[in-house]
């Protein structure tokens, strides 16, 4: 390195001091007296650089790998002003700008290598946290000199052999014979982690594209930022990794992020436009409440005629409830679960796609050929070592999993998604590795009767699901498909009109999107005491009836009604849950007994506002 090249370091890091001491000198003090076996690491607003200086903002996005080397040594020397200890100190720059250009839903080419850029995923695979050389000391055999050689991250952590000497002397050194020193002041450690993210499935991606996954290199504070199933946002340097080739051998050059940031958890909410809109939207309907949800509802699956209810039930579904937490530290979910059981052709699968469409963070699969691995997670071995591998209840953790074909599951794996059901994780104890997977997902399932659905019989009967798989879902919803002249004409009028009705009177795709995320997001309605006695008797009636089902009269039935009441008040745009509420969780619930209904039975095939 010239000594020009030094000048400039020195005035960069110069630079950056004097930000982290204007801006950031509460943090600073912070830092010093945090626990001593906590890693140093300040969270830089990548924003308030740009304002404080263009300059070394723009130097920090083109040229991340050289520059932020220097933001961790001006943060160690201001550490060392205020307390006279040299520490190594780790910046993590996050938020930036969100410009297509910076923030990444695809993964990023060969062209952005040693920029910083922000990329969104889902994390598919954790490795194990390990202790990587940082620097490695070296002794020249001619002069005696001492050096240290840093770890090159673009091949895989290795630290090369020196090829000349680099001791800082007057007159050159021509040896290229050294020796490593075992000297514990002159070795350097730091805890790394390598993990997996993918593109999210839904959103950017088109049909029959595949979605791309990288390597995220993971060093100091920021390990074990993120597990398994989380959705996140890395902010990094993309750098090119290979490992030594044979000789006239190619090299093998892959692509991963070095991060310097980790936001798990991203997500997004309606902006205030939106909000707007919505109470808008609201005091139009003030007079007519249920005409405004209608409107609501038809924007659902527009592409199917009638199935109000069951349009009606998605809707809820994907809005769900309020979670709530309960003694020793237990979670009562609120996500709910619905399945489908009708005969071929009555739209089961186009509300499981719709459904996926509608949330930000959906998975989409089959029963056919499902195994519990990839339902819950894989242990894949990789390098000589066990990871885990995400499956699709995993990766759902925060939005919703549709299982089309659920009937086709085979035995074995249909235990393996109880748990996740309830419980709302994933237990695994696999190749040595023993933990817990969140799964805080609702899941949607569609699946055809076995044979000829006989009404005589129980759901357990007609859809060899076990009592307590039944149980875990709010919703049984069973659509038959009865010859009707009135109504196949009806349907074939809707047909070949080819402008689906419901959607001139529904809402637009894009406006039902960003009312489930701001409703999910914003609302938490409470129970009222005239909601609680209208629930409360409705289970009582239920338990006391000898003709209902063993699989339905369990206490999570009554929970299931309270997930509706809430969810349907997060539909009407309200805090609390009123008696109006409580009765139509009451009608969706009546809907779904098939044997102890206590008013006329309704077929939600043919159902209309």
């Amino acid at each position: 390195m010239s000594s020009s090249d030094v000048l400039d370091n020195e005035a960069t890091v110069g630079a950056m001091q004097l930000f982290l001491e204007c801006c950031y000198a509460s943090e600073l003090q912070a830092l010093l007296h945090a626990p001593i076996d906590e890693p140093k690491a300040l969270r830089v607003d990548f924003g308030r650089l740009l304002e404080f200086n263009v300059e070394l903002a723009n130097a920090l996005l083109d040229n991340s790998d050289e520059n932020l080397p220097l933001f961790h040594a001006a943060l160690s020397r201001s550490l060392e002003k205020l307390s006279r200890t040299n520490e190594a100190a780790q910046v993590l720059v996050a938020q930036l700008p969100n410009h297509p250009g910076l923030r990444r839903a695809k993964m990023p080419r060969t062209g952005d290598a040693g920029r910083l850029v922000t990329v969104t995923g889902t994390v598919m695979r954790t490795g194990a946290a390990k202790l990587m050389d940082t620097q490695r000391l070296y002794a020249c055999a001619k002069c005696g000199g001492r050096f240290a050689v840093a770890v090159d991250v673009e091949q895989f952590g290795l630290i090369p052999a020196p090829t000349r000497c680099r001791a800082p002397r007057d007159d050159f050194c021509n040896s290229t014979a050294f020796a490593a020193v075992d000297d514990a002041g002159g070795a350097r450690c730091v805890d790394w982690q390598e993990i997996k993210v993918q593109e999210h499935v839904g959103g950017t991606l088109g049909v029959g594209s595949v979605p791309r996954s990288m390597p995220v290199l993971l060093e100091g504070a920021l390990v074990d930022a993120a597990k398994s199933g989380d959705s996140v946002a890395v902010t990094g340097t993309l750098v090119r990794r290979w490992r030594a080739a044979a000789v006239g051998g190619r090299p093998d050059i892959s692509l991963a992020l070095r991060a310097c940031s980790v936001s798990a958890g991203c997500g997004s909410v309606a902006g205030g436009d939106h909000r707007q809109a919505f109470g808008a939207f609201w005091r139009e309907h003030a007079r007519a409440p249920m005409a405004g949800r209608d409107a609501i509802v038809g924007g659902v699956c527009p592409q199917a005629h009638g199935l109000h209810l069951v349009k009606l039930a998605t809707l809820l579904v994907l809005i769900g409830g309020v979670a709530r937490a309960g003694g020793a530290g237990l979670r009562i979910r609120g996500e709910g679960h619905m399945l489908l059981v009708g005969d071929p052709g009555t739209a089961k699968s186009q509300f499981l796609r719709h459904a996926a469409a509608l949330e930000p963070r959906a998975v989409l699969t089959t029963g056919v050929g499902s195994t519990s691995a990839g339902l819950t997670a894989a242990a894949v071995r990789d390098g000589g070592e066990w990871q885990l591998d995400a499956g699709a209840l995993v990766q759902a953790d925060g939005g919703v999993c549709c299982i089309d074909e659920f009937g086709d599951v085979r035995e074995a794996e249909k235990g393996a998604v109880l748990e996740a059901m309830e419980q709302q994780s994933i237990s695994v104890a696999k190749a040595g590795i023993v933990c817990r997977l969140s799964a805080r997902c609702s899941v949607l399932a569609a699946m055809n009767p076995r044979g000829p659905y006989d009404d005589a019989s129980s759901l357990v009967v007609n859809t060899a699901l076990s009592s307590p798989l039944l149980s875990r879902f709010d919703l049984i919803l069973v659509l038959r498909d009865v010859p009707d002249p009135a109504w196949d004409a009806r349907v074939a009028d809707f047909i070949l009109g080819g402008k689906p009705v419901d959607a001139r009177r529904g809402w637009g795709f894009d406006r039902l999107q960003a009312y489930v995320a701001y409703v999910r997001a914003a609302l938490r309605p409470e129970s009222t005491p005239a909601s609680e006695r209208v629930l409360t008797r409705y289970y009582q009636l239920q338990r006391s009836r000898d003709a209902t089902g063993s699989s339905r009269t369990t206490v999570r039935m009554l929970e299931s009604l309270i997930r509706l009441a809430q969810a349907h008040a997060r539909l009407m745009f309200r805090d609390k849950v009123l008696v109006e509420d409580a009765v139509t969780a009451v009608a969706l619930m009546e809907a779904t007994m098939n044997s102890a209904s206590l008013l006329p039975s309704v077929n939600p095939l043919r159902s209309h506002p």
